[in-house]
C-alpha cells in the first residue's frame, strides 16, 4: 500500500469518543445526610467538602451530580449506590442521564 493511500484510508476513519453519562443522586425523605456524604466519599471519590456541597445540592435542587463518566461505569456506580442503600435500610437512589 501507498503511503498517499494509507493517508486516505486514514482520513476515511473516524474516531469516536465514547458517549458520557451524568450520574445523579436524588432526595428523598429518609436518606440521612450522613450517608450521602459518605457515598459521595467512597462511591465517587469525593473530597469531604465536595461531598457536602452535593448533598446540600441534593437537598435544595432534588438532585445532585456525583459526576460524568462512561455508560458501563455510570452503571457500575449506580449499582453500588443501590446496594449500599439496601444494606443500610435507606431508599437512595441514583440516575444518569446522557450528556
Amino acid at each position: 500500500m501507498s503511503l498517499a493511500n494509507e493517508f486516505e484510508l486514514l482520513e476515511k476513519i473516524e474516531i469516536k469518543h465514547p458517549k458520557k453519562y451524568k450520574v445523579y443522586l436524588l432526595n428523598d425523605d429518609y436518606t440521612s445526610m450522613d450517608f450521602v456524604v459518605d457515598i459521595l466519599i467512597t462511591i465517587f471519590h469525593k473530597s469531604y467538602e465536595q461531598a457536602e456541597a452535593i448533598m446540600l445540592d441534593i437537598h435544595k435542587k432534588q438532585r445532585g451530580l456525583c459526576g460524568v463518566y462512561t455508560h458501563e461505569i455510570a452503571e457500575t456506580k449506580i449499582i453500588q449506590v443501590k446496594k449500599r442503600s439496601q444494606k443500610s435500610g435507606f431508599p437512595l437512589k441514583a440516575t444518569m442521564e446522557e450528556e
